[in-house]
């Protein structure tokens, strides 16, 4: 599989449970649809008020009024549910989203996420990150293992402005599975033909390994 946001996402799809209400934040994570196993049943949520959400639509299947939190269009699964985003906001609250799959610009050594601002940029508004990753029982983060500029995305310290503090369970990029075990970054896995000194290279975060 030769596109790194396709090994990331192919890969996410195989964390998530049969029964499980997911939330999938933009960019990577919505990719993920079109790996998940048919056999597993999840029930896809958006912070615009839908629970149910299907693949993207083919052209003749394109319903403008029916889009995605981050205004992309998409199809309602049988028995979805439309409702505001009050309601929405409520169900991630509360405690009622089982996993949310979210990318992000730093993450650090111990589980603190940036993924709203780079400092001196354009900021749009955090939008629904800071509720879900609180918010939701589970938090992955789908990222490449780099910036544009080469600098590693899992590092010591977070120095961009921080979405949440502590709250990542797992960490998937194109060629490493991380999780957090008792607070500590463990690296679990490698992914499309990666080897240690590869990851090594692109992550200044302490870590520890446990392989499979």
């Amino acid at each position: 599989m030769s596109d790194a946001r396709d090994v990331i996402a192919a890969r996410a799809a195989q964390e998530l449970r049969a029964g499980e209400i997911v939330n999938l934040g933009i960019g990577i994570p919505n990719r993920i649809p079109g790996f998940l196993d048919p056999a597993v049943e999840v029930f896809l949520h958006t912070e615009n008020g839908l629970l149910g959400v299907g693949p993207r639509p083919e052209p003749d299947e394109l319903d403008l009024e029916l889009i995605d939190a981050g205004k992309k269009p998409v199809t309602l699964t049988a028995g979805a549910a439309l409702f505001d985003s009050a309601a929405s906001f409520a169900m991630i609250r509360g405690g009622h989203i089982d996993t949310v799959v979210l990318g992000a610009l730093q993450i650090s050594e111990t589980g603190d996420i940036a993924n709203w601002m780079v400092p001196g940029g354009k900021a749009l508004g955090v939008g629904g990150a800071m509720d879900l990753v609180v918010g939701a029982k589970r938090v992955i983060v789908t990222m490449t293992a780099l910036t544009p500029d080469g600098e590693p995305k899992l590092i010591p310290a977070c120095t961009f402005p921080l979405t949440a503090v502590g709250v990542v369970k797992v960490v998937i990029t194109e060629h490493a599975v991380f999780r957090f075990v008792d607070g500590e970054l463990v690296l679990t896995e490698l992914l499309d033909g990666a080897t240690e000194a590869v990851v090594a290279a692109e992550t200044s975060a302490r870590y520890s390994v446990t392989l499979a």
